[in-house]
């Protein structure tokens, strides 16, 4: 048979389907150049979160942080970066789950939905950490103004408040928990290396050698000044201890001094935060945010009513909490707030008194709301409480807030109003969009 190409001796028809040469396969080939046309307009499906977040971000008032850029038109200085960027992105990185700035900066250049936020401006996480909790009363007035304009225009009527606090453990571990003459002795070998390394940074000729002993030194510096706040934060432990246990039970933490150790969901003992969140509802928006490092939940709901009216001028008419929120003298000052308290009783230790009948040293307001409680409408107004409050403590959870990434009782609250305003954007669109958002 001729052909017009020889054929290998293999290959030939007459051989049948037996060969002998190694196989033919295209092989995977990742050195070659591809050029390919693509913006980032075009990375992101019309109705991606991303879009939500920029949208939303473009709806709020952050004419205080271009307020803090000192670069302007005219004179020197580099360009700052845009305040709008960088809220979006820790805005879309919480409810992504993402509380680190390194992996959100790796995102930035990686991921394109954060990349599509960023816009081809460069960042790194020194820039992102700092803007994440250096701008704590700006976040603060946002959340202010992002719910008065729902209040505004009749999605938050702020008529029944549900309140439940969170132990959010702290970047801080058991063993940092020292005593009084501890963490003396620590305060005198701090001070002693700081000197050391001062002394040896004078007389060190290397420019290079000079720039990692003013890192070391910073280092010492640094943990100089977390053990005297340690030892500031002493006589206030101490103070809730009975006397004979004071000096040997009053612990506080080198890492985190203003951390507590508390009792968590899982019966456990860490190092934590109490987080308070207040939602409205009938729109399970969050209204009020506040952070302490007390263990328990007692006075918790005096201090959020008060919260709640500095902010929009005026208290809940109701306020749903649990039985650890039950002070019954906030009850009373609640009622005279014009606030009604829905919260269960506490168990009698006789179990033949009826917990719902007002006790002869009661206050009125008191005496009201044992008798309330005791009714089938308040049992049903009650229930609004865990599908609410418990359900945006589930939210965040499940957004990654179960250990903070920093330290400290301010940058704490800056991260949970990270995380309160996250969740009201997504509530502001699914409660119909940014027609009814804040201007």
């Amino acid at each position: 048979m001729e052909t017009l190409f020889p054929l290998e001796e293999c290959l030939r028809p007459d051989r049948g389907v037996e060969t002998q040469g190694a196989p033919r396969v295209l092989e995977a080939n990742r050195s070659q150049v591809e050029l390919r046309p693509v913006d980032l307009e075009a990375l992101l499906a019309p109705d991606h979160r991303a879009r939500l977040v920029w949208e939303f971000v473009g709806g709020l008032d952050l004419s205080p942080l271009y307020a803090e850029i000192r670069a302007v038109e005219g004179h020197a200085g580099r360009p700052a970066i845009d305040p709008k960027i960088l809220m979006a992105l820790w805005l879309y990185a919480t409810l992504e789950g993402v509380g680190s700035a390194r992996a959100l900066a790796r995102l930035c250049e990686s991921h394109d939905a954060y990349r599509w936020l960023a816009g081809g401006v460069a960042l790194n996480a020194h820039t992102l950490s700092d803007f994440r909790v250096g701008h704590l009363e700006v976040l603060d007035r946002l959340l202010t103004q992002s719910v008065a304009g729902l209040l505004k225009v009749g999605v938050v009527r702020l008529e029944r408040v549900a309140q439940d606090g969170m132990r959010v453990r702290a970047s801080a571990g058991a063993a940092s928990f020292r005593r009084q003459r501890s963490l003396e002795e620590c305060l005198q070998v701090a001070k002693a290396q700081v000197e050391a390394l001062r002394r040896e940074l004078e007389a060190d000729p290397g420019a290079t050698e000079r720039r990692q002993q003013a890192a070391r030194v910073r280092a010492a510096q640094e943990r100089t000044r977390r053990v005297e706040a340690a030892l500031k934060q002493i006589p206030e432990v101490a103070k809730k201890k009975p006397v004979a246990e004071r000096e040997e039970k009053a612990r506080v933490s080198t890492t985190d001094p203003e951390a507590r150790v508390m009792k968590m969901a899982d019966g456990g003992f860490r190092p934590a935060y109490n987080g308070q969140l207040a939602t409205d509802t009938g729109s399970q928006v969050i209204v009020g945010v506040a952070v302490t490092n007390a263990g328990t939940d007692q006075g918790q709901m005096g201090e959020m009513i008060e919260q709640l009216r500095d902010r929009y001028g005026r208290v809940p008419d109701e306020m749903l909490v649990d039985g650890g929120f039950t002070g019954l003298a906030e009850i009373e000052r609640a009622r005279e707030a014009g606030c009604t308290v829905y919260a269960p009783p506490v168990r009698p230790r006789d179990a033949t008194r009826d917990p719902h009948r007002p006790l002869p040293g009661d206050s009125a307001g008191v005496a009201e709301w044992r008798v309330r409680m005791g009714t089938s409408e308040a049992k049903a107004i009650y229930k609004e409480r865990a599908a609410t409050a418990e359900c945006v403590n589930a939210l965040a959870r499940n957004r990654g807030l179960w250990q903070l990434p920093v330290r400290g009782g301010r940058k704490s609250k800056a991260i949970l109003l990270w995380y309160a305003l996250a969740h009201n954007l997504m509530r502001t669109f699914a409660l119909g969009g940014l027609a009814r958002a804040p201007a």
